[in-house]
Order: structure tokens, then C-alpha cells, then sequence
């Protein structure tokens, strides 16, 4: 496939804005570290614990609706064997803000806490606080890696991109701002991601259900075009077992996110970090909804009428990527270039989050604790640095290996290889690693 050019010139664009916004956040980061009454590397790690409301919303947001989010809730409600009804993505993560928002906002927030491990180290000790790292730091590599899968494979269907280009470039702008200028930089960039990915999204749907490829998705809520099931989906009572693991892997293991306590601990105050759980359950249900209409879309599609051709996405392995597809078969070139750059934004604002996240609990927990007690508020700002390096490299490392994105995001939520991982769909590709 040939490269698109134009596509590929208005992401560079877009990216370079990222980037630009990203370094002058960190000049702000900088500004505020020379007022800042307390240690200089809470302001990489929670802002100084001057994040106001609106920013704290949309970077809890954003952080959440990655890469593994949209595409992944597309590709279960395209997936024949799966449909809407096992697109847990949009509820789950609503029930998990509103957990955060009423167990764990105000205790977490009035003890001034820079971690979610700092409770425990203070009850347990040193040694149980590197048991609970190793989990949490596997699950965020993973994490990295599913939304740089979604990505990656968005760019090579829509730009005839390299997957591998498409990961390497990704990765690096995220790294370099999250270097920068930590959560001040990862909070102001996703203001303009999440923003950007909300009406690039919502504005491809008129034309993906105006596509004259589709059969009106109200009158296949009970039949699936591609093998003849519903988009809507079944539960039946042998999997209701299933369905409710899956269903609380999603809503219960953000709790043990990193990336939702320190959006929590840099708000100024606890009632400020309640409020902001509570309206980032409302968006991040908001933000599902245009993955749930592609996906109907994609299953309700006749693929021969398109350029795809027959057989479907899903008869190839492809329903990983069925987003991008989608995009790309059913809407004019310049909407599916718009696709790109929201999936771009996905990808990057919780990418950057996760870097974040695992930095500033080696570095609080186990660095300055542990390894180096009385390590300067210097060397610990670049050892907050070179975790951000050492996380985004492993990461994208693995990426190169995901098939589907779908597997990838359920797989971050376990905190480890566990046997979870072998409940999910017999249909799903299994990427390389999950086979060992």
C-alpha cells in the first residue's frame, strides 16, 4: 500500500502541536517547582497538588479512553461471538470512577499521599511495597503495548504507514513531553487529545451510517451481516460466569491504577478529587459510544460492496482492527485521516499517563525509600526521568508483537499473567506472547 502523504503530513502537524504544548507545560512545571514550599519531585509526579477540576477531568478522561478502549469496544461489538453486550469497556469504567470517587478519593486525598503505594509501605513495609510493584509495573508495560498495537495497526491500514514506524514515532513524542515535564505536561496535553479524539470521532459517525455499504443498524440489532449473529450480542447462562469476570477485571482493576490516584492526589483538595472521579465517570461513558456505533457499523457493512471486498474483516483476523477499517473503507479519505489522528490521541494520552504512573511509584517507593534514602531532590527528579525511558522502551518493545488489541487491554487489567487470561474469547488472535 502506498504511503498517504497528505494523511501522513497532517499527523506530523498534529503531533508537533502535542509536542509544542507538551514543552511549554513543562516550562509551567519548572515555574512551579521554584514556588513550590515542598519537594520539587511531587510536581512531576502530582503537580504540586494544584490541578484544578476541569484539567483533572479531562486528563482522568483521557488517560482512561486510550487506544485498547476505543478500538477495543469496537472490535467486541463487531465480533460476532461477542457483540455489545460484552463490550464491558464504556460501564466498567464508569462503575470504576465512581468506586474511586466514593471509597478512595477523600482518604487517599486527606493524607497526602504522593502514591497509591504509600499506604501500604507505611503499613507493611519496604519489602511488601516491591511485591505490589512488580504487578502494577508488568500491567502498565502491557498497557503500553496494547495501545501502541492500536495504533500501530491503525497507521498501516489508513497511511500505509510501518507499523513498527508508527510505534517508534508514537512512543518517542510521548516519552520526550512526559520527560519534560511531568504530570503538567501529561494534563495539558490531554486537554487537547481528548478534545481532539471527541469530534474527530463523533463527527465520522453521520457518514459511517450514511455509507451506502451499510444496512441501517437498527435493522441488524438482531443479525450480523459478516456471519449472521447479532451486533447486539448474547449472554447465555453458561457464560454468565465468564462475562461477570470480565466484566469486574474492567470496573475493579483501575482501583489499582496508579494513573487514577495521582490525577486524585493533584487535586487541591479532597472534595475537588471526589468531583472529579464522579464527572470522569460521565465522559469516559460519553467517550464509548462512537466505538459501540462503529463497531454496530462494521458488523452491519456488506465488506463486498467496498473496496475491502470479501471475505470480512473478521473471516481475516482483522477484527482488531476493525475501527480503522471501518474508517478507512466506509468514510471520505479526509475522515479516515481525522480517524488516525483520534486514535493518535488515544493512544498518547494514556500512554503518557502510564509512563508517568510507573515512574513516580519506583522512584517515591522503592528509589527514595529504599535504595537511596538520602537522594537529592535533583537526582531524584532524573531518576523519574530514566523510569519514563525504561517503561515507554519495554513497552513499545512488545507492541511489535500484538495482534489483538482487544486481548492486549483486557490482559493490562490483570496486573500479571494470570489465569484470566485464558477466559477471554476462543475467537480473538492471541498475540505471540500470550501462547507461551
Amino acid at each position: 500500500m502506498a504511503v498517504n502523504v497528505p494523511g501522513l503530513v497532517a499527523l506530523m502537524v498534529f503531533y508537533i502541536v502535542i509536542l509544542g504544548i507538551g514543552i511549554w507545560a513543562s516550562r509551567k512545571s519548572k515555574k512551579v517547582e521554584k514556588t513550590c514550599a515542598g519537594a520539587k519531585s511531587e510536581v512531576a509526579i502530582v503537580g504540586g497538588r494544584n490541578i484544578n477540576v476541569l484539567v483533572g477531568v479531562f486528563t482522568m478522561t483521557a488517560t482512561w479512553v486510550g487506544g485498547g478502549y476505543i478500538m477495543g469496544t469496537a472490535e467486541a461489538v463487531y465480533s460476532p461471538s461477542r457483540g455489545l453486550i460484552w463490550a464491558f469497556g464504556p460501564p466498567a469504567y464508569f462503575i470504576n470512577f465512581v468506586l474511586g470517587g466514593l471509597f478512595f478519593a477523600k482518604p487517599m486525598r486527606s493524607k497526602r499521599y504522593v502514591t497509591m503505594l504509600d499506604p501500604f509501605q507505611h503499613r507493611y513495609g519496604n519489602m511488601f511495597t516491591v511485591t505490589l510493584l512488580i504487578p502494577a509495573l508488568i500491567s502498565d508495560i502491557l498497557w503500553v503495548a496494547c495501545i501502541l498495537a492500536a495504533l500501530g495497526g491503525t497507521m498501516s491500514i489508513i497511511l500505509g504507514l510501518s507499523s513498527a514506524i508508527s510505534i517508534v514515532i508514537s512512543a518517542a513524542v510521548s516519552i520526550i513531553y512526559t520527560l519534560l515535564g511531568g504530570l503538567y505536561s501529561v494534563a495539558y496535553t490531554d486537554i487537547i487529545q481528548l478534545s481532539f479524539l471527541f469530534v474527530s470521532l463523533w463527527l465520522c459517525i453521520p457518514f459511517l451510517i450514511l455509507s451506502p455499504a451499510v444496512t441501517d443498524i437498527s435493522h441488524t440489532i438482531h443479525l450480523n451481516q459478516t456471519i449472521g449473529n447479532s451486533w447486539l450480542g448474547e449472554l447465555k447462562l453458561e457464560d454468565a460466569g465468564k462475562w461477570a469476570d470480565e466484566m469486574l477485571l474492567l470496573a475493579l482493576g483501575g482501583l489499582a491504577y496508579q494513573a487514577l490516584y495521582q490525577r486524585i492526589l493533584s487535586a487541591a483538595s479532597s472534595a475537588q478529587a471526589q468531583v472529579t472521579c464522579f464527572a470522569a465517570a460521565g465522559t469516559v461513558f460519553i467517550m464509548g459510544i462512537p466505538s459501540v456505533v462503529i463497531g454496530a457499523v462494521a458488523a452491519s457493512a456488506d465488506w463486498n460492496q467496498t473496496a475491502y471486498g470479501l471475505p470480512p474483516p473478521f473471516e481475516r483476523g482483522e477484527a482488531g482492527k476493525i475501527l480503522p477499517l471501518a474508517l478507512h473503507y466506509l468514510t471520505p479519505t479526509w475522515l479516515s485521516v481525522l480517524g488516525i489522528g483520534a486514535v493518535a490521541a488515544a493512544v498518547m494520552s494514556s500512554m503518557d499517563s502510564v509512563l508517568l504512573s510507573s515512574a513516580s511509584m519506583f522512584t517515591q517507593n522503592i528509589y527514595k525509600t529504599t535504595l537511596r534514602k538520602q537522594a537529592s531532590e535533583l537526582e531524584l527528579q532524573r531518576v523519574i526521568r530514566v523510569s519514563v525511558l525504561l517503561v515507554g522502551l519495554a513497552g513499545s518493545g512488545l507492541a511489535f508483537g500484538g495482534d489483538s488489541v482487544f486481548a492486549l487491554w483486557l490482559t493490562s487489567q490483570t496486573r500479571m499473567q494470570d489465569p484470566t487470561c485464558s477466559k477471554m474469547s476462543s475467537d480473538a488472535p492471541r498475540t505471540p506472547w500470550m501462547n507461551e
